[in-house]
């Protein structure tokens, strides 16, 4: 141990690490030697420097140790009693300042401090934790680089202090206090100064401010406080209101709730259809007192003198005392609207003429559902698929069946190649998507048709497809059947491009192949994408651009076909998407849905529906725009056709205008179901309807 040296005491003799008694001779610390005491391993690098420096060599080193002593020069040199010996003189930083050098900072002397040759692994670190007793109570020293091992005391300090305790154990923080001051008077004073001469005099000061109070309270600049009266003031709550009153300037006023008027029943001689019966009586007593319309039992009496005291007078003032003390007053701000002005100024139908209004025409044939229909380019024909197996065409004007085919199984959607130049039709029957030619019209238009598919001619290098096409031959071909395209799976809706050519169809059963785009003059067919995000409804084309709009059960994602990247996705909003159509321009699309909404999405302005209606009771089957007029309408399971008016604006500042215009009926629901299909006419203000009736309807 060492000890502080007094001036007066003799230098005191150490005792060597040899059992050598040592004179009291002061040795200088080498750098090697300063390490080891810090707890730091030399690392050996800054040897050339010691022995510049004039250091001991290393086998003096220990003799030096083994002759510390405490004898002459400064009494805190060898002081060790501070504290925490900071050998480290680097100061309040982060310590990882120094995690790429080799030393950890700087000691009294302004030599470096080397690090610790070995730290400890992970290994090391766990083994310590498990066979240590003490490394729950071992700290590490980030400015030295060594291990403290606290003391009993030390711990004792942490808990203290974590418990929000004093830190010294013997300090109380409850031991009474000193009354330093006393309230007794003593004999001498605290101090014995003599009074000042100007506490003798009055003041010069306060004199003017007096004169000038009293000058302007005999002005009336000033008037003087009047007396407080504490008397308390009561006032009636449900008085009148007068302006002058307490009650004027009482902002939450509300009046009194008033005694509704005494009627006939009151009367001493009421009418006799006021007085109760014996029934009427008795069931007027097993009420509750809640549920009876009269509190009391209307009574005849001859005369005024003779009505008795009426017994319930005070239970009755009582409740109106309560009624009144109870009453919340809290006033209540109505908006006074007039229901009209909630109403959206819409124009009036027989502005928005024309559209279809009657039922002009009623195509009957079919013996089973009819779910698909589509028009002609040209307006003349319309084609129907049915589940009785056969697709029928019909001339729009007459109503005639001009030709019926008899297909193998129930056809789930028909549409008309949109190519005047081309007599086609896509049906879907299965897993077949079965192209036709039905040979109406022009002749020439027929069999330039026929040329154009039997003109393909087969590459020499066949490429696998997901499908396969084959020519129709035999009783087919005398039918109009030209072209049979089989699929794995059952085929649900077929959807041309604009120009003729491609076509696409859907097949929710296909996992990642619900969707393939096939190309009639190359016969080709391919898989537009990878994988399937949902359950596929609806497909079509973008009537001018080259986008592509897939419709799954609740979202609407619009493809890039030249891109070959997702542009848009559009939130329906939804639970399941029956049906899209697409506006002529290409801006708008509608969608309807299985949970009795229709909504219409402006591309350009959100993601989301632009405004939803709720206009049908069931289930929505089909929508479609029609390509002159601006008119939409959608087809319901509640039997009927609405049409809209939905007209879109250059301007793209002005919203779309959407008015509801007519509610078309005609349709029988049968095995709950109504209208299952919706095409216009594509000239005329014409809508085409099919339905679970077997029938096809024309509303004009």
């Amino acid at each position: 141990m060492k000890r502080r040296n007094t001036d007066n005491e003799e230098p005191e003799l150490l005792l060597g690490e040899d059992g050598v008694i040592s004179d009291g001779e002061k040795s200088d610390l080498s750098d090697s030697e300063e390490s080891q005491y810090s707890g730091l391993e030399d690392s050996g690098s800054d040897s050339s420097d010691e022995e510049e420096d004039g250091a001991e060599p290393a086998d003096k080193v220990a003799e030096s140790k083994s002759h510390h002593v405490t004898a002459g020069g400064d009494e805190y040199e060898q002081d060790s009693s501070d504290e925490e010996d900071i050998r480290n003189t680097v100061g309040n930083i982060p310590m990882e300042w120094y995690k790429d050098f080799p030393h950890i900072g700087y000691d009294l002397d302004g030599k470096k401090i080397f690090k610790p040759l070995r730290t400890k692994d992970q290994l090391e670190e766990f083994l310590d934790k498990m066979e240590n007793p003490d490394y729950w109570r071992t700290v590490h020293d980030k400015k030295t680089g060594r291990d403290i091992t606290l003391t009993d005391e030390q711990v004792d300090l942490v808990d203290r202090l974590q418990r929000g305790q004093f830190g010294d154990v013997n300090f109380d923080p409850y031991q009474p206090s000193v009354d330093f001051f006393t309230h007794e008077t003593m004999i001498h004073p605290v101090t014995n100064r003599p009074a000042d001469k100007r506490s003798f005099i009055p003041s010069l000061i306060e004199k003017e401010k007096v004169s000038k109070l009293v000058h302007a309270i005999k002005m009336g600049w000033i008037r003087p406080r009047k007396p407080r009266d504490d008397t308390p003031v009561y006032y009636d709550l449900w008085a009148q209101e007068d302006p002058n009153a307490i009650l004027g300037r009482h902002k939450m006023h509300v009046p009194a709730p008033k005694l509704p008027l005494p009627g006939h029943e009151e009367s001493y001689n009421p009418p006799p259809e006021y007085l109760m019966t014996e029934e009427e009586k008795l069931a007027w007593e097993q009420q509750d007192a809640e549920d009876r319309k009269l509190s009391f039992i209307p009574k005849q009496h001859s005369s005024l003198r003779a009505v008795p005291a009426y017994s319930r007078f005070i239970h009755e003032k009582f409740e109106r005392c309560l009624d009144l003390y109870l009453c919340p007053r809290q006033r209540k701000m109505r908006v006074n609207v007039d229901p009209e002005d909630l109403i959206p100024k819409l124009p009036k139908p027989r502005d928005l003429q024309p559209f279809p209004t009657t039922q002009s025409m009623v195509y009957r044939g079919h013996t089973d559902l009819v779910r698909c229909i589509s028009v002609s380019p040209s307006g003349q024909w319309i084609v129907s698929g049915s589940d009785d197996s056969t697709l029928r065409f019909w001339e729009v004007c007459s109503g005639r069946c001009m030709k019926t085919i008899n297909l193998d199984g129930a056809i789930k959607s028909v549409n008309w190649n949109p190519n005047a130049a081309q007599v086609l039709v896509a049906a879907c029957v299965e897993r077949s998507v079965i192209i036709v030619n039905p040979g109406l019209g022009d002749r020439l238009l027929a069999t330039s048709t026929d040329q154009h598919l039997e003109a393909y001619q087969e590459p020499e290098e066949q490429k696998q497809q997901p499908v396969t096409w084959e020519f129709a031959e035999g009783a087919d071909y005398e039918q109009g059947v030209r072209l049979r395209i089989h699929h794995e799976k059952a085929v649900k809706q077929v959807s041309w491009h604009g120009r003729g050519d491609y076509f696409a169809v859907v097949l929710p059963d296909n996992g990642n192949s619900q969707v393939l785009i096939h190309q009639l003059s190359r016969r080709r067919s391919q898989n537009p994408f990878r994988k399937s995000k949902g359950q596929v409804q609806r497909v079509q084309f973008h009537p001018t651009r080259p986008f592509f709009f897939v419709a799954t059960q609740r979202y609407i994602r619009v493809y890039n076909l030249l891109k070959q990247e997702l542009t848009k996705k559009l939130l329906a909003n939804c639970k399941w998407i029956s049906s899209i159509a697409i506006h002529p321009a290409g801006d708008n699309l509608i969608y309807g849905s299985y949970d009795s909404k229709l909504a219409w999405f402006d591309m350009d302005l959100s993601t989301k529906p632009y405004k939803v209606l709720r206009h049908h009771k069931k289930a929505l089957r089909a929508v479609s725009f029609h390509k002159q007029y601006p008119l939409f309408a959608s087809g319901s399971d509640d039997g009927s056709v609405i049409v809209c008016h939905g007209m879109v604006y250059n301007d793209l500042l002005q919203n779309p205008l959407i008015v509801p215009v007519k509610v078309l009926r005609g349709h029988e629901i049968t095995r709950d179901l109504g209208v299952l299909d919706v095409v216009f006419h594509p000239t005329q203000p014409w809508v085409f309807s099919s339905g679970a009736d077997a029938t096809v309807r024309l509303f004009t």
